[in-house]
């Protein structure tokens, strides 16, 4: 049985998650629900930013915390960021959704079981289809398959049970566009050929990125804290080069494109003065770790590729899913980010403003004017 509990009223000036919720410009999340099974161990966030576009569509997380102080606050705060983020990526990939997201608090590794999964199906179900949940970091297709046993508002299933699979595979097919088109927009052509790339994590979409870099005839260097997922890229392909950590690969020599495709904040006060990428382009959401770093890479004449908009192939992917899903059409959809980044780089040279500034002000006039439709 799923706990239930009165409303109760609350000061939120005391509380600094309540004040992000209701009155910061981080905020305005139409609906924030906090899920609990005993019976399963399930603790959850369900966080929806906004339905402006339609319902709410976003990854569900599955992670610890450990390293935070208090891991309940921590995820309640990633959900809220991810969620805000989710209704930014869904409007500048032309989808008919809001913002959404869900992060299931704990290991996947421990405590990860059918009947925790079932039962955050049932808490996605709740909500009449308000949120559309799919696959995120620590969850995976056969995970998406469980939870549609008791949600009919899941995508990112198997092609078994009438899913788009995994949907990493267009989410790097996406970042490379954007990439694409960084090259055009620095050095005249949409190629990476014979440039250099750094991708700091190789699991699930960095291995896809590497593949069509090597492709397209690029020297990659690759990290990854698993070194697991870099022996997998390395028998793959020989011709690639593992570097000891992000710090090292952010200083590497003749970096030409930086590609952080692992968890956010991985463009902060540390890393930007030491970065010696001319552009950023990854599949990492967050990744800037508070306002202003976008300025700070624009002052140093770093082009960054605003991640939201270019890791928005595996939300265009799961999307697709609901119409009865189609590769081909999916797959010509994303191609589009690549002309949507070219847009976004002219909208920003041509307003004197960074391109994270340039593709903000573009979202949010796509959801004005659906809350005004």
């Amino acid at each position: 049985m799923t706990d239930v509990r009165e409303t109760v009223s609350v000061d939120t000036s005391s509380d600094p998650f309540l004040h992000t919720l209701f009155h910061s410009d981080q905020g305005g999340h139409e609906q924030v629900v906090l899920c609990q099974d005993r019976a399963s161990g399930l603790k959850a966030v369900i966080a929806l930013h906004s339905t402006a576009l339609g319902p709410a569509l976003g990854g569900t997380r599955f992670h610890a915390y450990a390293d935070e102080r208090n891991p309940e606050e921590a995820a309640v705060r990633d959900a809220l960021n991810l969620a805000r983020g989710m209704s930014y990526k869904n409007a500048m990939a032309g989808l008919d959704h809001g913002g959404g997201k869900a992060v299931i608090i704990g290991d996947p590794e421990k405590i990860k079981t059918d009947a925790l999964l079932r039962a955050y199906g049932r808490f996605v179900a709740s909500l009449g289809g308000r949120y559309v949940t799919a696959c995120d970091v620590g969850t995976y297709v056969q995970d998406m398959d469980v939870v549609a046993q008791e949600c009919r508002w899941t995508t990112g299933r198997s092609p078994e049970n009438g899913g788009a699979g995994d949907s990493s595979v267009l989410t790097a097919f996406g970042v490379y566009q954007g990439m694409r088109a960084s090259a055009q927009r620095l050095w005249g052509a949409p190629t990476l050929r014979g440039r250099t790339v750094g991708v700091a994590g190789v699991g699930k979409v960095g291995h896809h990125l590497v593949e069509h870099l090597i492709e397209d005839g690029a020297r990659v260097l690759v990290t990854d804290v698993r070194e697991a997922s870099v022996r997998r890229v390395l028998d793959a392909h020989p011709e690639v080069t593992a570097v000891a950590d992000t710090d090292a690969l952010i200083r590497s020599e003749g970096l030409d494109i930086y590609a952080p495709c692992a968890l956010g904040g991985a463009l902060n006060d540390a890393t930007v003065p030491v970065l010696t990428a001319q552009a950023v382009c990854g599949a990492a959401n967050n990744q800037l770790a508070h306002p202003g770093v976008e300025k700070d890479l624009a002052d140093r004449g770093i082009l960054y590729a605003p991640d939201y908009v270019v890791n928005s192939g595996g939300v265009i992917q799961v999307a697709d899913e609901l119409h009865g899903f189609d590769f081909a059409r999916a797959k010509a959809k994303a191609a589009e980010i690549f002309g949507t980044t070219v847009s976004i780089f002219e909208r920003a040279a041509a307003d004197g403003i960074p391109p994270a500034a340039a593709s903000d002000r573009l979202a949010e006039q796509r959801m004005a004017q659906g809350m005004a439709g």
